[in-house]
């Protein structure tokens, strides 16, 4: 994907900046983790709750030419969709490293600038908190919408990038999640499915 030029809106370093002025600087900054944040964060968080959002779901449905496949080889990983719902994991960064901490997940999940960052509100035991969320268009050339099964099968049976297979990128969040205690029906089916065709034990 071409990065975006430096004056554009959705160049990830002024949509940094838009996240920046929205949260203050001053406010607790939380973050909403629903996949691979959940299992490999690359954050300090002071504290973590389980936590569901509103108005949008996980799904399977965002190209990977990187991370987990290849321009010429395409893989998946998951996004927030809107529509549905979500439960994830709420993280309450440390307010003394929440400026070096944003840094360091800009690096990681906006690179492309392929994201739209809201603040979404978490529901929590505690009450309900504004988080950071990282949420797909529809619109964004990196949504793939619903595939057939038989079009996921050949993505799990091919797909390989960066970090490593977009199979071992579906089981790993779905261990995650159900470690957790969030149970995910559209993950255990897709685990199944996979499990079903001999990709995986």
């Amino acid at each position: 994907m071409t990065p975006h030029p430096l004056h554009h809106p959705r160049h990830p370093s002024n949509q940094l900046a838009k996240v920046r002025t929205q949260w203050g600087g001053e406010k607790e900054l939380w973050i909403f983790g629903y996949a691979s944040l959940i299992w490999r964060p690359e954050f300090d968080a002071v504290e973590q709750r389980p936590a569901t959002v509103y108005g949008y779901h996980r799904a399977l449905e965002m190209r990977s030419t990187v991370n987990r496949g290849t321009p010429d080889c395409s893989g998946l990983v998951f996004a927030l969709v809107p529509g549905g719902s979500c439960r994830g994991i709420a993280y309450r960064v440390d307010p003394a490293r929440a400026e070096a901490e944003l840094d360091r997940l800009w690096a990681r999940e906006m690179p492309t600038g392929v994201y739209d960052p809201k603040w979404l509100p978490c529901r929590t035991p505690q009450g309900t908190v504004p988080a950071l969320a990282f949420t797909l268009s529809r619109s964004s050339p990196s949504y793939v919408g619903p595939l057939l099964d038989d079009e996921l099968l050949a993505i799990l049976r091919t797909a390989c990038g960066r970090y490593g297979t977009t199979l071992d990128y579906l089981v790993g969040t779905a261990a995650s999640l159900r470690g957790c205690g969030i149970r995910d029906r559209e993950i255990e089916r897709l685990v199944g499915l996979a499990r079903q065709h001999a990709l995986t034990a």
